[in-house]
C-alpha cells in the first residue's frame, strides 16, 4: 500500500482517505420457513419490497441469508430477512404489517422470530398483531417462554410467533465505487456486494444491493429531505463541484446495514477487497457528513489490511 496526502493505493486502485459514517437504528431478524426454499425465498422477497430507504420507505429490509432445515425452528427450509427502523413502534407497524401482507399470504409458510433471549421491553407484537386474522377461531400454543399463533388459512394454517426481539443496529455503513465505464465499474461493484453478501448478520437493502441514485441531505426544493448526490454524478461534472476525476464515467454506491457494529465493517472490508481486484475502477470512497450524521465511523485506511 502507498498513500498520497489524501490518497491511498491499494491493489492498483487509488482509495480515498475518508471514512463511512453510519447511524443507529432499531433491527430484527425474522426467520420465514416453508414447504421448499423457493416458496421460502417468495415471501422473503415480497416482505423486502420498497423497503430501500427510510427516507422514503418504512424500514430497510433485505434477506440475509437461507437457512438449512436442520437450523430452523420447524426443520423446514428457510430464509432469514433483517428489518430496520428508526423507532421499536415503526419497527412493529411496518413488520407486522409486512408479514400479514407478504408471508401470511404465501403459501405453505411460517415466521418466527430470530433474536431469541432478548429482553421483553425490546420485544414488537408480530403474531399477537396478526392472530386477530383468524376471526376468533386462532389458537395460542406455548413452548417454554415462546408464544405461537396459529391462524387457520386455506391451505392448513400459518404459524407466526407471538413477539420478535429487537436489537440496536447500525445503518448507513457504505462504499462508492468510480469506474471507467459503466461495464466496469458494475462488475467491480457486484463482486464487492457478492463478497459483503457472505458476512452474516449485515444486509444491503437496495436493489440487487447497489445504488444508482446515491443521495445528499437537503434540496433547491424545500420539500425534499434529500436529492441527487451530483458531487458524483459524471454528467453534471461542469455544473457543479464534483468529487470525480476526469476518466470517471460511473459511479455505484453499496449501503450496508447490520445488527451491530462489527459484521458492517466486516462487510465494507469484504466489500473493499473484492472490489479492488477488478479491473476498471478509478477510486474507492466513502459517504460521510463530516462526523454529524451518526457516531459509527469505518475509516478506508483500516479497511485495507489483510
Amino acid at each position: 500500500m502507498t498513500e498520497s496526502p489524501n490518497l491511498l493505493e491499494f491493489d492498483g486502485v487509488g482509495i480515498v482517505d475518508t471514512f463511512a459514517e453510519a447511524f443507529p437504528i432499531v433491527g430484527t431478524r425474522l426467520i420465514i420457513t416453508a414447504c421448499t426454499e423457493r416458496w421460502a425465498q417468495v415471501a422473503a422477497e415480497q416482505f423486502s419490497g420498497f423497503a430501500t430507504s427510510v427516507i422514503a420507505c418504512d424500514i430497510e429490509a433485505a434477506i440475509e441469508r437461507t437457512w438449512n432445515s436442520d437450523e430452523t425452528p420447524d426443520g423446514r427450509p428457510g430464509v432469514s430477512v433483517l428489518a430496520f427502523a428508526f423507532s421499536r413502534d415503526a419497527l412493529q407497524t411496518a413488520v407486522s404489517n409486512r408479514v400479514g401482507q407478504c408471508v401470511l399470504t404465501c403459501p405453505t409458510t411460517a415466521c418466527y422470530n430470530g433474536l431469541e433471549d432478548t429482553p421483553r421491553e425490546k420485544q414488537i407484537s408480530i403474531g399477537g398483531q396478526l392472530r386477530f386474522f383468524g376471526d376468533g377461531m386462532q389458537v395460542s400454543k406455548k413452548l417454554g417462554p415462546r408464544r405461537f399463533w396459529r391462524l387457520p388459512v386455506m391451505d392448513g394454517e400459518f404459524l407466526c410467533e407471538d413477539r420478535f426481539g429487537t436489537v440496536k443496529g447500525v445503518a448507513g455503513g457504505n462504499l462508492i465505487l468510480c469506474g471507467r465505464t459503466q461495464a466496469e465499474t458494475l462488475a467491480a461493484t457486484e463482486a464487492a456486494a457478492n463478497a459483503m453478501r457472505a458476512v452474516p448478520e449485515v444486509i444491503l437493502p437496495f436493489p440487487g444491493g447497489i445504488v444508482r441514485s446515491g443521495s445528499k441531505v437537503g434540496s433547491k426544493y424545500k420539500k425534499l429531505k434529500a436529492s441527487t448526490n451530483d458531487a458524483y454524478c459524471p454528467t453534471v461534472r461542469p455544473l457543479t463541484k464534483s468529487a470525480l476525476s476526469a476518466e470517471t464515467a460511473c459511479v455505484y454506491e453499496i449501503v450496508i446495514d447490520g445488527l451491530s457494529e462489527a459484521p458492517v465493517r466486516d462487510a465494507m472490508k469484504a466489500g473493499l477487497h473484492a472490489a479492488a481486484k477488478c479491473p476498471g475502477l478509478t477510486q474507492i470512497t466513502a459517504g460521510n457528513y463530516g462526523g454529524d450524521l451518526g457516531p459509527f465511523h469505518f475509516h478506508l485506511r483500516e479497511l485495507l489490511a489483510d
